[in-house]
């Protein structure tokens, strides 16, 4: 086992021309070299993407069966881990630009990928996409804008997930709502006069339900990684999942690729509380009516399985006045997002120049 996971760990390929590390081409299936521009196809598995059972690795039977050695830099300034290949020389953090210390590199296993989510945008579009971005921002400080000139500041991450498939059975209770409507007196002031008048009123007519419901929930997608300072915006988290490879290392090489921190036992009981949410709007589904209640509902998952997924998305990080920005482009949709600073002299400057503007305006009035 020892010997196989090596054999995976150390799966890197060089350029026959040159010798240089060869690296993924977004949106291809090609790894190519940036230096002779050799280029050359990644094999793919004709089988696809594997799911593995859940219940040998919660019971830690199987944790051995599909796992890795990987080389692991932990951020102490955010906490981010990250899996750093030899080619990635900046060595600074995607998340909060600090200085990663090569020195504390640590090996650690992990649960392979089952699947991976190729880079579309190659990091000269997401920066062109991020530049626009930046420059259209108002208040914005100047720093910043020139900044986001600079292409070394925008980083290409791989980031983990936990996706979920099951059957599920459920139970439920509930009462169905139908609407109808009762003609309802009521008086008011007409050109002085109390007048009686009438109106329709809606009511509900309730009635007690039970009934079962079941299907198949597929690729429930749970974040593997805690993000307590860098959380990925919910508009840039959004990826269709259709256009998933089976694993493969290549389609790594050149990025940085993030490790869970979620455990796979953490992240099944979050896809059973969305499991729940699922069976909820299923039953209300299934109970009809104009509205619903769903008081009770007894749920049971079978024929689990996961993977291991990695997402793509560009990073940019910037610091001002202490403080660490984030500014996130989807690596497949090209979708951008993030929180950003403001220039204190640019609006104050503008509101100056407002109660200029006023002044004068006032004055010349008079």
């Amino acid at each position: 086992m020892e010997e196989e996971k090596k054999a995976v760990s150390e799966q890197k390929k060089s350029c026959i021309n040159c010798g240089a590390e060869l690296k993924y081409k977004p949106g291809t299936t090609s790894i190519t070299c940036e230096y002779c521009g050799h280029e050359e196809t990644i094999i793919q598995d004709q089988d696809g993407f594997k799911e593995l059972e859940l219940k040998p690795y919660l019971d830690e039977m199987g944790a051995q069966s599909h796992s890795e050695e990987i080389m692991m830099l932990h951020c102490k300034n955010c906490g981010a881990n990250q899996h750093i290949e030899e080619n990635y020389k900046s060595l600074h953090c995607v998340y909060c630009t600090m200085p990663l210390i090569i020195e504390d590199a640590y090996k650690e296993d992990w649960i392979l990928p089952g699947a991976v989510l190729p880079f579309q945008l190659d990091q000269k579009k997401s920066h062109q996409i991020f530049s626009k971005w930046v420059k259209g921002l108002w208040f914005a400080p100047n720093n910043l804008k020139k900044a986001a000139l600079d292409p070394q500041n925008t980083k290409g991450l791989y980031l983990p997930y936990w996706t979920f498939d099951a059957q599920l059975f459920a139970k439920y209770r509930g009462q169905r709502g139908d609407y109808y409507y009762v003609t309802v007196p009521y008086t008011t002031t007409q050109n002085g006069k109390t007048v009686q008048r009438t109106r329709q009123e809606r009511r509900t007519r309730w009635t007690p339900v039970s009934g079962t419901i079941n299907g198949f929930v597929d690729d429930t997608l749970i974040k593997a990684s805690h993000q307590r300072k860098n959380k990925i915006p919910r508009k840039v988290s959004n990826w269709n999942l259709n256009a998933l490879e089976a694993f493969n290392t290549n389609f790594l090489a050149g990025f940085v690729t993030e490790k869970y921190t979620i455990p796979l036992k953490d992240g099944h009981l979050a896809s059973t509380k969305e499991a729940e949410k699922i069976a909820t709007s299923w039953a209300r589904r299934d109970i009809g009516g104009d509205t619903q209640r769903v008081t009770g509902i007894d749920m049971r998952l079978s024929e689990e399985t996961f993977k291991h997924i990695l997402l793509p998305v560009y990073i940019s990080s910037y610091r001002y006045s202490g403080k660490t920005y984030n500014f996130y482009v989807n690596g497949q949709t090209g979708i951008i997002s993030g929180n950003r600073p403001y220039s204190f002299w640019k609006i104050f400057f503008l509101v100056l120049f407002i109660i200029v503007v006023i002044v004068v305006l006032v004055t010349f009035s008079q």
